[in-house]
């Protein structure tokens, strides 16, 4: 049966509550542990899938089709354990859930109360797969003392009342900020904060501090007797160069040792830390750099497109190679010549996304990467954006583009070469869509074959014909212009099993032009780079051999 450690965070936000969660379940796999890590969001939304990326960054899609929170995405590259629909979990699902079964009569016609039957729908949403691993650990997102949160905390007092004793525990992430004016780091609120954690029932076993200076001992000492824990159980989390670094980090901080001193584990097992060492001899000693042009439409927020930054990176560690990555805002090409801005690249990528605004500059940065003979990896609408400027510039089709945009303005103005997808084939069945479905939930979600062409480009990156990728979209390139578009040098090298949906284009007379519809960023791994990320920065290398 699992032992459960909860994460909590108190003061601000976007400390880093997930990645610490990743890096200790990195640490404990490294002691022979098996891990599974949980997301409790307090928001309203039934899932991400429905929020802008400026609202949420990006939405990390499981190989069972889940919308999920992007910390599932460190979960995954950090500890390579596939999350699943049941990793990731909001208020909104939890109280859909118990308003359905009210209305089903499950209740016997009892008063639905937040205690206990939506602290019992939580109970019961942690506890699922509890007897599949070593540890359990469970991210409750937003801080200590926020309403909307009341109602996770609650349960997981309850959760660990009702457990044998020590067999959970809790992790409080804070922050001690530094205060030029007195040279000195300040300690209140920490203090604070695990006061408002106490005064609902919750006492931490291990303080996680975050703060740009070390922690000096007496500021230890005074935390841990204000906040009623051991001296050995405030870690601190420094700032890092690489959020690579943070498993030895945390590591050398004692992270990993605190919390199994907390469930009286002893001796506890020695760690084999050598993939995060090969990971942090990678990154300090790159023997090159390469700059990748991002052209997307979300740049303001970085976290709109976390897996793919991360991919990057991981494919630079396979090249041991320095990726240097620049956001350029796909709309200045609507404005402006895109050559002064891209030609100073050794690749370009351009990331997925959903409507018309911004298109036409990454058509035009589709169709510079493809005359100037640059490295190009198109992703989900990078891939359509793709195909339709080789319609337009190569099959002679002026007034390509995609349904989406004709839905999105009201008015018929392009050959649709992309087309909504009104169904597909899910394991033994069809799935049916019309355009006018609620939003949510309702694309072609999750994880998908494709069959690759012997002897193409894709089949020699993947070493294999048969491969399976996580999908999420609602727009597919129209099958019936293969011939037109491969008559002009853009090969259909992957295709669904029934041979329907265009998976992977690539241009032959191109030293490396790749389109993918699905999301091969969402599979990453430093320790294991996807190899469509490791051999398109293998090109921008040679690339810049060659300037």
């Amino acid at each position: 049966m699992a032992r459960f450690v909860f994460i909590t965070g108190g003061v601000v936000s976007s400390l880093g509550k997930g990645l610490a969660s990743a890096a200790l379940g990195a640490l404990l796999q490294a002691r022979g542990y098996s891990v599974r890590l949980r997301k409790l969001d307090p928001y309203l939304n039934v899932d991400p899938g429905t929020m802008s990326p400026f609202e949420h960054g990006e939405v990390f899609v499981t190989d069972d089709g889940a919308e999920t929170d992007l910390d599932l995405g460190h979960y995954e590259r950090f500890t390579g354990v596939h999350a699943r629909g049941t990793d990731s979990v909001s208020s909104g699902r939890i109280y859909s859930n118990v308003l359905e079964k009210e209305r089903r009569g499950d209740y016997l016609g009892k008063t639905i109360q937040v205690i206990p039957h939506v602290t019992d729908e939580i109970k019961n949403w942690i506890a699922i797969g509890e007897d599949e691993v070593d540890f359990m650990l469970c991210e409750i997102g937003g801080t200590v003392g926020d309403i909307e949160g009341l109602p996770f905390f609650e349960a997981i007092r309850q959760f660990a009342q009702d457990k044998e004793r020590g067999q959970c525990i809790f992790m409080h992430l804070t922050l001690l900020p530094w205060i030029a004016a007195s040279g000195e780091l300040k300690t209140k609120p920490t203090q604070h904060s695990v006061k408002e954690l106490r005064s609902i029932g919750l006492q931490p076993d291990v303080l996680v501090c975050r703060s740009d200076q070390p922690i000096p001992e007496k500021e230890r000492e005074k935390i841990a007797l204000f906040c009623n824990v051991r001296k050995e159980d405030v870690i601190a989390a420094p700032d890092l160069k690489s959020i690579y670094e943070a498993p030895l980090a945390y590591h050398r901080e004692g992270l990993d040792q605190a919390v199994l001193d907390a469930f009286r584990i002893s001796p506890a097992p020695k760690p084999n830390l050598d993939r995060w060492l090969d990971v942090q001899d990678r990154l300090e000693h790159a023997e090159g750099e390469v700059k990748v042009a991002i052209v997307g439409k979300y740049i303001q927020l970085e976290d709109a497109y976390k897996s793919i930054a991360e991919a990057l990176t991981h494919g630079g560690l396979a090249n041991r190679t320095r990726v240097k990555a620049e956001w350029i805002d796909s709309e200045i090409f609507e404005r402006e010549d895109p050559a002064p801005y891209l030609e100073k690249f050794n690749a370009i990528l351009v990331p997925g996304g959903f409507g018309e605004r911004g298109t036409e500059g990454k058509i035009k940065a589709a169709q510079f990467a493809r005359e100037k003979k640059i490295p190009y990896l198109g992703i989900c609408l990078g891939m359509q954006m793709a195909v339709i400027e080789a319609a337009r510039n190569l099959a002679g089709i002026s007034d390509a583009g995609s349904e989406e945009f004709d839905h999105e303005a009201g008015e018929k103005r392009f050959e649709p070469v992309v087309y909504h997808l009104k169904e597909w084939v899910k394991g033994n069945h069809t799935v049916a869509r019309k355009v006018d479905d609620d939003k949510g939930g309702t694309m072609r979600l999750g994880a998908y074959t494709a069959n690759l062409t012997a002897g193409s480009r894709v089949a020699e990156v993947y070493g294999n014909t048969a491969i399976e990728e996580r999908h999420r979209h609602r727009y597919e390139v129209d099958v019936k212009y293969r011939a037109a578009l491969e008559k002009q040098g853009l090969q259909f090298s992957g295709m669904s099993p029934d041979g329907r949906l265009p998976e992977i284009v690539e241009a032959e007379d191109h030293p490396w032009f790749i389109g993918v519809q699905f999301h091969p960023e969402l599979k990453s791994k430093p320790f294991a780079p996807h190899p469509l990320f490791a051999d398109f920065v293998r090109a921008a290398v040679e690339a810049s051999r060659l300037v």
